[in-house]
């Protein structure tokens, strides 16, 4: 079992659950330390930030729900 990652979606039908997906990893230096967040693959969907850097730049989907005006993403990265 891995670590699982939650991303913004913000137009349908862009990825499906059990895709394989690879991520973009950027990151920004702050006043309380570096912070790190995520891109599923050609701009499909960005993670929220975090301190935690991932070991892997891939993962499978294993969620999509809807919300009001997005979807939020679960990837499952193993680590």
């Amino acid at each position: 079992m891995g670590r699982k990652m939650e991303f913004r979606m913000e137009r349908a039908g862009l990825i499906q659950v059990g895709d394989q997906v690879s991520l973009k990893e950027d990151s920004s230096s702050t006043m309380a330390g570096i912070i790190y967040y995520y891109t599923i693959r050609d701009a499909v969907a960005m993670s929220n930030n975090t301190k935690k850097r991932l070991a892997k730049q891939e993962g499978t989907v294993c969620s999509i729900e809807a919300r009001e005006s997005y979807w939020t993403v679960t990837v499952e990265i193993e680590e």
